[in-house]
């Protein structure tokens, strides 16, 4: 199938002008998705837009192409301090691109697994990206859309989002995202997430821990400007320690885990932003004056 050019599909979100904001620059297409992906840098954040409207914004081979090199480029980035993701049109994304999963099928199991494999490497890329990934959610997310969703590392949803696996009633596994979901939301609530094939609307996706905030149709812009500015705002340097520490911590025994906190928490101390911080601290302190 082939998704919309940057020319012809909608404005997209990076190009809209907020309430009392300035217009970030004009998106532009990364290399190797066809323009189904887009990426615009203004203000330390690097917006990423999936730029498929017409198709619900369905990945394909393109898509994860794309999304892979907007990951790479950030990463090495001075500029950038925060990704957001969202999509083009009324829906984050509806899922994988089913008439070019047929055709992998068709290809045979090979084919399938180096497709399987390129998404799962993309989901490994968003983990280890020394910044933090936040998800933009309108309308649809579902299937391995939702998997994108909970890959990033805070998904931020208007009222009127819905999430879900429904892979099920196709006879098909949401194999790819399980990893994500298991470490979001508790054991039995993904089993039943990925069981029933349900949806489930934004204000229970944050009950269950999936979204970490919903906002008003009216007030999502704003909100999440808000958010990523705020992130956008720390030290770059004490955000990349504590994503890598974090995530670092699956399966590790408590002890160990510990120590890797003291040589981070020493890491840490060691930085300029901390040093900044802590002068400054100190020089507002009472006791000091």
């Amino acid at each position: 199938m082939t998704g919309s050019s940057a020319g012809s599909a909608p404005r997209p979100p990076s190009e809209r002008a907020l309430p009392g904001k300035a217009v970030p620059i004009e998106a532009a297409p990364v290399e190797g998705s066809d323009g189904t992906v887009l990426l615009a840098v203004a203000d330390g954040v690097a917006r990423v837009t999936l730029n498929r409207p017409d198709k619900r914004n369905a990945m394909d081979a393109r898509v994860v192409a794309g999304l892979r090199s907007a990951l790479e480029a950030t990463a090495s980035s001075k500029d950038v301090r925060v990704v957001l993701l969202r999509g083009a049109g009324p829906d984050f994304c509806s899922g994988a691109d089913l008439a070019a999963l047929e055709a992998l099928a068709d290809a045979g199991a090979e084919a399938s697994l180096e497709d399987a494999r390129q998404m799962g490497d993309l989901f490994v890329a968003m983990r280890r990206h020394p910044r933090p990934i936040v998800a933009a959610v309108t309308g649809r997310a579902l299937a391995g859309g939702c998997g994108l969703a909970t890959a990033c590392d805070m998904i931020l949803a208007s009222e009127d989002a819905r999430f879900g696996f429904p892979e099920v009633h196709l006879g098909f596994v949401p194999a790819m995202v399980m990893t994500m979901l298991r470490r979001k939301v508790v054991e039995g609530r993904a089993f039943e997430l990925v069981t029933l094939g349900e949806r489930i609307d934004a204000a229970e996706a944050c009950r269950v821990g999936l979204v970490n905030r919903v906002f008003a149709p009216e007030d999502f812009e704003a909100g999440v400007e808000e958010v990523v500015g705020s992130l956008a705002a720390r030290p770059a340097s004490a955000i990349h320690l504590t994503k890598r520490l974090l995530y670092g911590l699956d399966g590790v025994a408590f002890e160990d885990g510990i120590g890797r906190g003291a040589e981070v928490n020493t890491v840490a101390r060691l930085t300029e932003a901390c040093r900044a911080g802590v002068r400054a601290f100190l020089d507002r302190s009472p006791s000091r004056s």
